[in-house]
């Protein structure tokens, strides 16, 4: 199961929070959802809290590969944060870490 929840942390930032198993499934399925809505209020920088994720598979990569391309077509900025372990090796061995900013905590990814 996943938990998402969101915040606004500036006038132009947002953080989404995920806990538990981002997989294949309608349960991940608000995230794109998030990012759109977010896109459209004027957010352009989107961090992701993923310090609360536990598993991951290839479907829920594809829905940050997604998310990176919706932002950045629109002229933003995606940022991980808080991603540990097989999570952040996920990114790594994709080499989706090269092309997507990631920080140890949602601090720091909301810094310029």
């Amino acid at each position: 199961m996943l938990e998402i929840s969101h915040s606004d942390a500036t006038a132009d930032a947002a953080v989404i929070s995920l806990t538990g198993k981002v997989m294949m499934g309608a349960d991940s399925e608000p995230i794109t959802t998030l990012v759109d809505r977010f896109l459209s209020e004027g957010k352009r920088r989107i961090v992701f809290d993923l310090s609360g994720v536990t598993r991951m598979d290839s479907t829920g990569v594809g829905r940050f590969i997604y998310s990176f391309n919706r932002i950045t077509g629109a002229g933003g900025e995606m940022r991980m944060a808080g991603a540990t372990g097989h999570i952040f090796d996920i990114f790594h061995v994709s080499l989706l870490d090269t092309v997507i900013p990631f920080f140890p905590t949602v601090d720091d990814a909301l810094k310029n």
